[in-house]
């Protein structure tokens, strides 16, 4: 199996649910409609959910025909720990169709996993303030919602600039769910 060099990143980021209209309203505004662009998130968990029950999300995410990466996503307070490895798409298709245990990918983690649910993503992305900010469109089992996420590198800095963002844009703080959460609600729900 071709194992790609693991990466290590550190995730702070603020989100907020939107309308559909503050959402095109953004995109107007920041010039950025024609820079939309789709990726689906194949969510991953074990037969009892355990690792959303851990607040840890494994997925690949694909980025067009041929960028696939794995990621594991773990949440503490005010950031979450992201580990990624890059996947061939023959790779990233076997993992799908059949599943996979995650200790070949991830040492400390060790679950048989197979594929739960997926989200398409449409998005767009900008430059804000010493951050990113991303405009997102996601759809996941016939449902459709709106949000943006800031994404900084320091979270009292991060913190301020968004609430200024907000207050801007008229828009308010909504608690919004992760993406896969939200797709997994789907099928907890059947």
């Amino acid at each position: 199996m071709n194992h790609n060099a693991m990466n290590k990143n550190i995730e702070i980021e603020f989100k907020t649910r939107i309308s559909e209209e503050t959402y095109h309203k953004l995109l107007s505004d920041f010039d950025l409609e024609n820079n939309v662009f789709k990726q689906t998130n194949y969510y991953f968990d074990t037969d009892n959910l355990d690792l959303n029950q851990r607040k840890t999300v494994l997925r690949i995410r694909s980025k067009g025909p041929h960028s696939f990466k794995l990621t594991l996503k773990s949440q503490h307070e005010q950031e979450a720990y992201e580990f990624h490895v890059f996947l061939t798409k023959d790779e990233a298709e076997h993992m799908i169709k059949h599943g996979f245990n995650t200790k070949d990918y991830f040492e400390e983690f060790d679950y048989f996993v197979t594929f739960k649910t997926s989200l398409d993503n449409y998005r767009a992305k900008t430059p804000y303030e010493r951050g990113t900010l991303f405009f997102d469109l996601c759809e996941y089992c016939g449902q459709r919602d709106y949000e943006i996420e800031y994404e900084v590198d320091h979270y009292e800095e991060g913190l301020k600039v968004w609430y200024e963002f907000l207050q801007k844009n008229h828009i308010t703080q909504t608690p919004t769910l992760r993406k896969s959460e939200r797709a997994l609600m789907c099928i907890l729900n059947k």
